[in-house]
This record gives structure tokens, sequence and C-alpha cells, in this order.
């Protein structure tokens, strides 16, 4: 096994992409309508979709764009939320506000490959749809009842017998599934530098290395300060997710912060390549334990998994997602690891992405609970909304002030202690 180096803290997103150029810090006093703290998916969106308004708008990155969560995923756009189907989201949240977020989800993908349409923005961005095999009976009549749920709502969703399934991945061993022909699969890192090029042409300013130090309240607004500026802002947005360090303390009791590994192969031989994924989708099967792959722009094999506690997680977590994957994809050979990295995603308690209320005028989105590419794109558009003057309850958001989850300091790495129980049922799964 090889292992090329991906600097310190970033992803092999970042190791190869081409459209890198240096952004300021922000230096002096700069008054806007609205600050956003937080250079990803969620914070670009917000700044250009509220650029586009005419409304002022200037991000605050602490690093770089996309060096968060939105660096670090996998690449999958998936339009649906994890662990949660649209009838019993709105047995949660009753008929209209339940409806308002299946709606809000449904297009997400779509106006993901919009933008980049729109924006000529060059991500190796593929929408030839995402699919979800069923590892188990149980687990395919779920996706069952899910296709038809969507299907309902007008979505592309199909049903997948088992040979179907097998023709579309090139894995044997699945029951069968559904695909959504509105997901795809990108280059994250290459896209939020597209959506921060694309807010900027539209009048955001964007700052880089420029860590907020706090957020305080003024008569008319809020004030932030940075090491060598400050910010005063009608509103403010804190886009940071599970990164906000000490900035989001309101916030870090409401989620499970969750480490997830990623890798990526040395790019695969042709002959190898014409059996897996023919049609260039993004999979992420049923399993607890969740198995996902893609190809890249290169044809490297991208997968990913969950931590486990323990001495040298670094290292031995990849070589076990690495075999993981030749073993789920029957390689006659184990292509090379090349590249792993991790990051850490947001998770609440009931798999929705929220807004919370942090005062007048201060909201924080977060925690779309591995559908970030999507969800958080999707945010940042009704986001600016608000920019505009919609108020925050009309949004199709849940929005509540932070909901501590009881006994956080114990159960907070409860999903990845968790993990090896959720493997176990797996095999017993079958």
């Amino acid at each position: 096994m090889s292992s090329a180096a991906v600097p310190r803290g970033l992803s092999l997103w970042h190791a190869v992409g081409r459209n890198r150029r240096e952004r300021p810090a922000l230096e002096g006093a700069l008054d806007v309508d609205l600050a956003i703290v937080g250079g990803g998916f969620l914070g670009l969106s917000t700044a250009l979709h509220t650029a586009e308004k005419g409304i002022s708008v200037a991000v605050l990155e602490a690093e770089t764009i996309g060096w968060g969560a939105s660096g670090r995923n996998a690449g999958f756009v998936v339009p649906n939320f994890a662990k949660r189907d649209p009838e019993d989201i709105i047995a949660q949240l009753g008929p209209e506000r339940g409806e308002h977020l299946v709606g809000f989800a449904a297009g997400s993908a779509d106006l993901v490959f919009d933008l980049i349409k729109r924006h000529a923005i060059e991500c190796d961005a593929v929408q030839s749809g995402w699919i979800q095999p069923a590892h188990s009976p149980p687990a395919l009549q779920k996706t069952r009842s899910r296709v038809e749920q969507w299907a309902r709502r007008g979505r592309p969703t199909v049903a997948l017998d088992r040979p179907a399934v097998e023709e579309l991945t090139g894995v044997r061993g699945y029951l069968g599934g559904w695909m959504d022909r509105s997901g795809g699969v990108l280059n994250p890192v290459e896209y939020a530098r597209g959506l921060a090029d694309a807010a900027e042409k539209a009048g955001a300013r964007i700052f880089e290395h420029t860590r907020v130090a706090s957020i305080d309240h003024l008569g008319d607004g809020w004030a932030l300060k940075t090491a060598s500026g400050s910010v005063r802002a009608g509103k403010v947005l804190v886009a940071t997710n599970a990164y906000g360090g000490p900035l989001d303390r309101a916030l870090r009791r409401t989620y499970f912060p969750l480490k997830i590994f990623q890798i990526a192969t040395a790019p695969l031989p042709r002959e190898i390549r014409t059996r897996l994924l023919p049609g260039g989708q993004g999979v992420g099967d049923t399993r607890r334990n969740l198995f996902t792959f893609r190809f890249d722009g290169e044809h490297r094999l991208i997968t990913g998994g969950m931590h486990v506690f323990g001495p040298g997680a670094d290292t031995r977590v990849p070589r076990a997602i690495w075999r993981r994957l030749a073993k789920h994809l029957d390689l006659p050979e184990i292509p090379p690891l090349e590249y792993s990295w991790s990051g850490m995603a947001a998770v609440e308690p009931d798999f929705l992405p929220r807004l919370v209320d942090l005062g007048p005028g201060l909201i924080a989105g977060f925690a779309c609970n591995g559908r970030g590419i999507a969800m958080t794109t999707s945010m940042g558009k009704v986001l600016a909304d608000w920019a505009d003057g919609t108020k925050p309850q009309d949004l199709p958001l849940p929005f509540a002030p932070p909901a501590p989850i009881p006994l956080h300091g114990l159960t907070r790495h409860a999903p990845n202690m968790l993990l090896p129980l959720s493997m176990l049922r797996d095999r017993l799964d079958g």
C-alpha cells in the first residue's frame, strides 16, 4: 500500500484542486447588512444569493475557503434526508411545516447543478443520480416505501431490483434499492471555490484567515471582532457547523460531533472501471455503518467510514476502510491507497437540518447530517430571503433557540462509540 501526502488538515480535493487563489484577511472596519462567519457551502451560498439581491454581505473565514467539512466530504450531492422519510417528517412537524421542509430538500440537488451551470463552475460535476442499495430484507422494504414517498412529490426516483442494482453499481449481493436521478457527484473544494468566485462577482466580500473572536449585540445590530479588524452588521449568520470552536459555545451541546474518514485509491485501470458505476453515479447503501463509493474525475475510487476510538486511528481506520472497499467491490487486486483524510460532521438527534435562534438578527444554520452539499446550498438560498426581510419563522426550516442534548458531556461521542454494535448488527442482517 502506498499513500500520497495530503497537506496537514486538508483533503484530496485540496491537493488536486486547480482554482485556488488567495483572498485577503480583513483589515480595519467594515459595515455590511449581513456578516457570515464561515466560508463553506452554507456561508458561500448565502453570500451569493444575498449579494444577488443587492444586499451588502461579507464572509469571514478563519482558514481558507472550503477548509472545514465542505472540503473534507466525499462529494456526494444527495437531495434527501439521512435516515428520515417525508411521511415521518410530516408526522413530526405537521402537514404544513413538514411539506415545506420536504420540498426544500427535494429540489436541493437541482439547485446545486443549476448553480454550477449558471456560473460555469469547473468541479467535475456529474448529475447522473444517487443510488441507495438495500443490504437486507427490512432495508429493502424501507427503500420501497422511500421511493414511493418521493415519487408522489414529483421527484425523479426509480425503484431498483437486484439485477438493476448490480448493473448500475457493478456490485453483487444487494437485494435491490432505489435511485434519485437528480443526485450526483462533484469535487467539493472546486465547487466551494466556484461559489466564492460567483459571490464576489455579485458583490460579496470574502476574507480568509479572518477568525472571528467575538460577536456582540449592539442596539441596531451586531459587532464582530477579528485579530486585525471589525465588522458592524445588521444581521449575522454563523455557518461554521461543527468547526465553530469557542465561538459557538451555545451550539456545541445541541449536536453530536461525528468524525468521518475518507480515502481515495490510485486511479483504476479501464477494465475495472467498466464494471463499476458505468453511469457515473454515487452510491450510499442502507448499512448502519454506511458504505459509500464513487469515482472522481481522475478515476480514483472514493469511499469513507466512521471513526472507531483507539490508538492509531489516523492510520488504522483508513487501512480498514481501504480493505472494506476491496471486499465489497470484489476487486481482483486492491488498488493502492493514495490519499486519506478526515472531517467533522454535526449530527442532530432527529437527523434534520435546522436554524438556531441566537438573538435578534443572529442565526446559526447547521447539522445537515451527511447531506451537506445539497442541503447547505439550498439553505443558503432561503437564508438570503431572511437577509432580505423574511421572518425566520416563515422559512421552510425548523427554527428555535438552542436545545442542549441531555447529558451531552457523556453522550457527545455516542455515534462513534456505538459503531462496533452497528457493525455487528450489519453482519447479522446478512
